[in-house]
């Protein structure tokens, strides 16, 4: 039976438009790129992790302010750490900031997160997680999420005992992206213990992992029960998968279509960063954008070598004339927030510095 991807769904008080979840990605979740999968049908998206730690201490490499825009919203901002004092007093700061949600990360695989007792490591050690979503929901009124793998090891069920633990903690809903730490982001995601996970659970599950298509995330659902798929990797430089997975007649873009998307990413992306910081953020997006046989590959590396953002643009509207109508007609379309209506917190976004 199909799913209504379009249809709407509920985390506690929280309605979500669609069946569509933008991951939060390290590196990449910043505001422009959180706003363009809203534009393309996201119905939640979330932001990068911030560590909890850098929150507290106030020592982490800034990248730049938290934004949260109200075409962004809902909006869930994903926080990491394993001490449940210091990770309640970072949900207080970003509800402070206005997140809807605020999602506890229990999947990040990166050694630099697990050795600290954080990420997956969590779903090795129930009592120390369970504390800490219990802090984080008593120290917040929005409704409080978690992100979790499979387990650490290959084949480990970790998640299938630790989930519903985790919902008596207080946890409104959960997503699972069934590979193991170990497993990083190779072979498949087994969406059986998605499965089971739904069957264990009485909140919403968001099943993550290989949604690459209309076909995969409708087979998803379908077989799991979950109440929405989150993609990741498959729309990075590639909005327009969120709307192929959406519509099923949906049309690949045009060069010009791609060529004016990126240009309007890089200039939302300077007005978020500055020019400096976002001229070394933005270099992987150019070859997430032109790849997938839309360009040639040389044409991504003579992008990469150029030294200003100005002569970027020139290089790309050269490249595809007509797409200098095309974005002005998507500038026109989006309605950037004006400074007083952003809600701005003074954070590190993330250990890893945005990139």
């Amino acid at each position: 039976m199909q799913v209504d991807l379009r249809s709407r769904w509920q985390i506690r008080d929280v309605e979500i438009p669609t069946r569509l979840v933008l991951a939060p990605m390290a590196g990449v979740s910043v505001q422009a790129f959180r706003r363009q999968g809203r534009r393309y049908g996201a119905g939640l998206v979330c932001s990068e992790m911030v560590s909890c730690a850098g929150l507290h201490h106030g020592n982490e490499r800034t990248l730049g302010y938290l934004r949260i825009s109200a075409d962004e919203r809902p909006l869930a901002v994903q926080i990491f750490g394993s001490e449940p004092g210091v990770m309640a007093e970072a949900a207080r700061m970003v509800e402070d900031a206005g997140a809807d949600l605020v999602d506890v990360n229990f999947g990040c695989p990166v050694k630099k997160v697990t050795k600290t007792g954080a990420g997956a490591t969590l779903l090795e050690d129930p009592s120390r997680a369970c504390a800490v979503v219990a802090a984080v929901v008593d120290a917040v009124s929005v409704p409080v999420t978690v992100k979790m793998r499979r387990g650490l090891a290959n084949g480990s069920r970790a998640c299938l005992e630790l989930g519903p633990r985790l919902v008596e903690a207080g946890a409104e809903s959960l997503t699972l992206h069934p590979r193991s730490a170990r497993q990083m982001y190779t072979g498949e995601a087994d969406h059986s213990l998605t499965a089971e996970l739904v069957a264990r659970v009485d909140v919403p599950v968001v099943a993550s992992g290989d949604v690459t298509s209309r076909e995969r995330a409708q087979a998803i659902l379908a077989t799991t029960g979950a109440a929405a798929v989150m993609v990741g990797r498959a729309a990075q430089g590639n909005p327009w998968a969120l709307r192929e997975i959406l519509e099923a007649d949906a049309a690949p873009p045009s060069r010009e279509e791609v060529v004016a998307e990126l240009l309007l990413f890089i200039r939302e992306t300077v007005r978020e960063l500055g020019e400096r910081r976002a001229t070394g953020f933005l270099k992987k997006f150019y070859g997430w954008y032109l790849g997938r046989g839309r360009f040639p590959r040389p044409f991504k590396q003579e992008l990469v070598q150029l030294e200003t953002l100005d002569e970027v643009e020139a290089r790309l509207l050269a490249a595809a004339p007509g797409a200098a109508e095309v974005l002005a007609r998507l500038e026109a379309e989006v309605t950037r927030p004006e400074a007083e209506d952003d809600v701005v917190l003074d954070l590190p976004i993330s250990i890893y510095g945005g990139g």
